[in-house]
């Protein structure tokens, strides 16, 4: 049988591990704010036309959500290789990066 100060060896060990996660994962936010800072994204408040004017016609477009009352307008999503757009009605509310890897942390791959 184990005595109690035998198991705070691995408990700590378990500790810094997970203290230690964080940091990674702020680092690597930090570095997608740097590249998406630098990036050619449409602009807030762009309209549907002048994003395909600029960027043409994207990969993919998923239809509208949303919708039902003046309180939740519909929300739109145009898929690009390296970003999303998301509409509200016809004009840009944001624009995101897609993810560099599969292995990072963020909003779920598209398709998934």
């Amino acid at each position: 049988m184990k005595t109690p100060v035998s198991y705070l060896a691995p408990a700590l060990a378990c500790l810094l591990a997970l203290a230690a996660g964080p940091a990674g994962a702020d680092t690597l936010l930090i570095q997608r704010v740097a590249v998406a800072s630098k990036a050619d994204l449409p602009r807030r408040g762009a309209s549907m036309a002048q994003v395909a004017s600029r960027y043409g016609a994207p990969t993919q477009k998923f239809p509208a959500v949303g919708g039902g009352s003046v309180h939740t307008p519909p929300i739109t999503r145009w898929s690009y290789p390296t970003f999303s757009v998301y509409f509200e009605n016809s004009h840009v509310v944001d624009a995101v990066l897609t993810k560099a890897s599969e292995l990072e942390i963020g909003p779920a791959p598209v398709g998934g």
